[in-house]
């Protein structure tokens, strides 16, 4: 017998495709407008986040000075002096984190500035040229210039300055490549087609190096109030239709026209689009009421005032990324001799693949194929999970009982952090796409259930490890599933996974009656 391994276990997978109990489900999905179509079919870049790609720039401004002062150290200072002198080495950090601080003071971390060049070059060889003479001042008062080669000081200054330069043509060509590829776009619906959206178009469209990419308005109103087009943005639907388009194509922003003084439609509408993992901002540019300006957040310079914010986005989505990347491997690692002890056991309890691979809800809706261990008989697998694992099942097998009890079977879902990037190790666990509630799917049970998948789903969850897994018997289960998952969405940080992972086996210890 071959030894069974992280690579045979997932070839093993595709031969579950194959499901004799398999029964095609027709898919609930709202019909767009021929104009909304258009805009979904078009081919659409993964988006970058300009905060991220600020502090990578800032990182490399300092890696970058710190490697040139170093080198000129290590070539020229050494080699005279006859040995290694503290001063320098520190003087260089100062250097190179007093350049990023006057950088970040001139204000020339952002994209937009990548985007050109000489307003960036001036601004930085101004910048870099206050650091130097800032540097000489202090060492002129604190009498230790005389400890400083001026040669290396000179070297330092131009060599640091050309590798800026160099650092920003760079810069300036991988930036204009992804604003062609709509990476630095953020692309934004408008609520309301009368003349307020008009306006709320024609300023954004109005402003120089703006990032806002309008795809079209949306409005429920058929009267001569809605118009087909607003400065050019075409209707592309009524609101309601705003959910599935948002997930058929990547949406960045909803922007809502509406005068503040119609709270009540306002909030009608809030209630169909917080399950979207967007930001929801409402414009007050057209708005006599006037708050304070911290009160604001602005695109350019429309005013807005924000709603809802889309959850775990820029440096919270690197952070989790690293986390899953790291922690999932070494799980994975850790877990393997387990995973192929119960691989073993599964082949030899029934016949039929290994593996089990089920069609889940993952971020925003999107359907993705999650690895389980099989736990049923072959013949009586259900991908869709149209009926709900009871206890005593005679459909699971003997193994399958223990590895259910004890949730051994969601071990391969570790492929799907490590490999495919479509689970995170902590989330609102992805529930199958025909879970049903006795006989209503379980959107259908629970209002908001969708805001569950604003972040991507996860091996275990919040509600997991407060017992809130297993059987889903009553309307109280799926409910409690949701409000935890919320709970954890709003208040999500890395120590919140840590903890909820470190809690994950003594839960499955204590809090198992529900799995069968």
């Amino acid at each position: 017998m071959e030894p069974l391994n992280a690579r045979s276990m997932l070839d093993a997978a595709t031969s579950a495709a194959a499901k004799p109990a398999d029964q095609p489900f027709v898919e609930r999905r709202r019909r767009l407008s021929p104009a909304a179509l258009e805009v979904v079919n078009q081919k659409v870049a993964r988006a970058y986040s300009p905060i991220v790609i600020a502090g990578f720039v800032r990182l490399a401004d300092f890696a970058l000075l710190s490697l040139v002062g170093i080198a000129l150290y290590a070539g020229y200072v050494m080699p005279l002096a006859g040995g290694f002198n503290w001063v320098y080495p520190a003087e260089i950090i100062a250097v190179a984190v007093a350049a990023v601080v006057c950088f970040q003071a001139a204000d020339i971390y952002q994209v937009q500035l990548f985007r050109g060049q000489l307003r960036q070059m001036t601004r930085m060889i101004s910048s870099w040229s206050f650091v130097f003479l800032l540097f000489i001042g202090i060492s002129f008062f604190a009498k230790f210039g005389s400890e400083v080669s001026r040669l290396w000081l000179a070297a330092f200054y131009f060599l640091g300055l050309a590798a800026l330069m160099a650092e920003r043509l760079v810069l300036r060509s991988l930036v204009r490549g992804w604003a062609r590829e709509g990476r630095l776009d953020r692309r934004t619906i408008i609520v309301g087609s009368d003349s307020n959206g008009e306006q709320l178009v024609q300023a954004l469209k109005a402003q120089e190096d703006s990032d806002i990419h309008v795809l079209g308005v949306f409005d429920d109103r058929n009267d001569s109030r809605a118009l087909d087009t607003c400065a050019g943005a075409r209707k592309l639907g009524k609101v309601d239709d705003i959910v599935e388009f948002a997930r058929r194509t990547r949406v960045d922003l909803v922007l809502f026209a509406l005068p503040i003084s119609a709270e009540t439609r306002i909030l009608e509408m809030l209630k169909k689009l917080w399950v979207l993992p967007v930001d929801i901002r409402l414009s007050a540019h057209t708005n006599k009421l006037r708050f304070r300006p911290r009160s604001y957040s602005y695109l350019g310079e429309v005013p807005t005032l924000d709603v809802f914010e889309a959850p775990i986005t820029d440096w919270d989505l690197v952070m989790k990324w690293l986390f899953d990347r790291i922690v999932g491997s070494l799980a994975l690692l850790a877990a393997l001799p387990v995973m192929g002890l119960v691989a073993l056991a599964v082949k030899l309890d029934s016949p039929g693949p290994v593996l089990f691979r089920q069609k889940r809800f993952g971020f925003n809706n999107e359907r993705i194929d999650v690895y389980k261990f099989r736990s049923m008989y072959h013949h009586q697998a259900d991908p869709t999970a149209s009926k709900v694992v009871t206890k005593n099942d005679p459909r699971v097998t003997r193994v399958g009982r223990f590895i259910r009890k004890s949730s051994l079977d969601e071990l391969p879902q570790l492929f799907n952090v490590v490999f495919s990037g479509n689970l995170s190790l902590v989330g609102p666990r992805p529930h199958a796409v025909q879970g049903k509630l006795q006989s209503r799917l379980f959107d259908e049970a629970v209002d908001g259930y969708f805001a569950r998948h604003r972040v991507k789903p996860g091996i275990t969850g919040w509600a997991q490890i407060n017992g809130w897994r297993g059987e889903i018997d009553n309307e109280e289960k799926i409910q409690k599933r949701v409000e935890f998952d919320l709970y954890y969405i709003e208040n999500w940080s890395v120590l919140f996974d840590l903890y909820i992972l470190l809690k994950t086996p003594i839960s499955l210890l204590t809090k198992n009656e529900n799995a069968y």
